[in-house]
């Protein structure tokens, strides 16, 4: 409703500025440079979930007072995901996992083991497609219901968290939401484990935006982030954060 309110209002400006500029009264270059300005805004809040401006998501607990933080893991579960589970199970932590339906179509036995060791898991759409800003709803859905089916047929269990794909969103994927009943999560720290080559960069990166109630965002199909994920636990040990699950952080029910 806010982005109809925001967008009519725009369409409105703009047509008042194309016929001051048809008279004469304004320049062209003025009117461009505002269509520019808006595209680049419409790009910026699609992908950032955590703007909450298409999407209501939860992306941090800003009531939490002690230094408690959530570790998630997106496109799983893959074969480098066992070894992710062995670091947390070292440092006796809890983490969640948004998991791809058509990874876990492939590797049932991992996302089994990953709920087996008390770890949440969330749906993450069937097939992470990149064109998730430009799919109509109905396949939003079907990208939804689609992972949320094969979750429960592979470990009996009926997912209520989402977290969209490369962080995309538009008023489409609220109606998704809407139609699927499903929460969407958000991160806080975003680490850039996925496109960053540096292990030294990412971990700087998560400690300089540390904070009780952050949600720190990795992906357990990167190799790297294996070892990210060890020296993340050791720092956070060291300055007496604990972790704890995202739904017990957030204050939220994972699963109906």
């Amino acid at each position: 409703m806010r982005f109809k309110i925001i967008n009519t209002v725009i369409i409105f400006l703009l047509c008042g500025a194309l016929v001051l500029t048809f008279f004469g009264l304004t320049s062209f270059w003025y009117v461009l440079t505002f269509i520019i300005l808006y595209l680049l805004f419409l790009l910026t809040v699609s992908t950032n979930v955590r703007f909450n401006f298409f999407v209501n998501s939860i992306s941090e607990n800003r009531n939490i007072i002690n230094k408690q933080v959530a570790i998630t893991f997106d496109d799983g579960p893959v074969e480098n995901t066992l070894e992710i589970l062995k670091v947390l199970k070292k440092y006796e932590v809890k983490a969640g996992f948004f998991c791809i339906g058509k990874h876990i179509e492939a590797q049932p036995e991992i996302f089994r083991k990953i709920i087996e060791e008390n770890h949440l898991v969330g749906n993450h759409t069937y097939s992470h497609t990149r064109k998730m800003g430009a799919l109509p709803v109905s396949t939003l859905v079907r990208e939804i219901e689609e992972c949320n089916r094969i979750a429960e047929e592979t470990a009996g269990i009926k997912m209520n968290l989402f977290r969209s794909p490369f962080g995309i969103v538009s008023p489409k994927t609220q109606k998704a939401l809407q139609k699927t009943g499903m929460q969407s999560i958000g991160w806080s720290i975003r680490s850039f484990d996925a496109v960053l080559s540096s292990e030294e960069i990412i971990l700087n990166r998560i400690k300089k935006r540390l904070k009780p109630g952050a949600v720190i965002l990795l992906h357990d199909n990167n190799a790297k982030t294996v070892n990210i994920l060890e020296q993340l636990l050791l720092f956070l040990k060291n300055n007496q954060y604990e972790v704890v699950r995202p739904d017990k952080l957030l204050e939220i029910n994972a699963y109906s």
